[in-house]
């Protein structure tokens, strides 16, 4: 794996940021624009899943990265699990539902494939890079 040097070129940075531009669509749309707490909560969340994959990489810790990227994976659970309550309110349907369920979830396996890497690597974080 070639080393990245910057958050904007993680791979599943990348679809996240996709994700979340799907969703602030969705929400913008129909009942689920007036569904204020639901629709600002799923936005947080879904903002969330890039956010801290790119504050984790930012620190130049792989400890700290994989912390953050351990959020990460947990606002993508958070945002599947808003995703019901939008099909159960009726804001989307079981189509537009399955398909960004199943984003989400590939988003995390993203997440969770990257984490293993970093576990298994002997790199230490650019913030040890001088250190002995």
């Amino acid at each position: 794996m070639a080393t990245i040097k910057r958050f904007e070129d993680i791979e599943a940075w990348k679809k996240a940021r996709q994700f979340c531009e799907e969703i602030y669509k969705l929400t913008l749309e129909g009942s689920f624009s007036k569904d204020f707490s639901l629709r600002d909560q799923i936005n947080r969340s879904s903002g969330s899943i890039m956010d801290n994959i790119a504050e984790g990489f930012e620190r130049g810790s792989k400890n700290e990265f994989i912390q953050f990227l351990s959020y990460s994976k947990g606002s993508a659970g958070e945002t599947r699990s808003q995703l019901h309550r939008a099909l159960d309110r009726n804001h989307i349907t079981e189509a537009v539902f399955q398909k960004l369920n199943k984003e989400s979830e590939e988003i995390s396996k993203m997440i969770g494939g990257f984490t293993n890497y970093l576990n298994k690597s002997e790199i230490r974080g650019t913030k040890f890079k001088n250190r002995i």
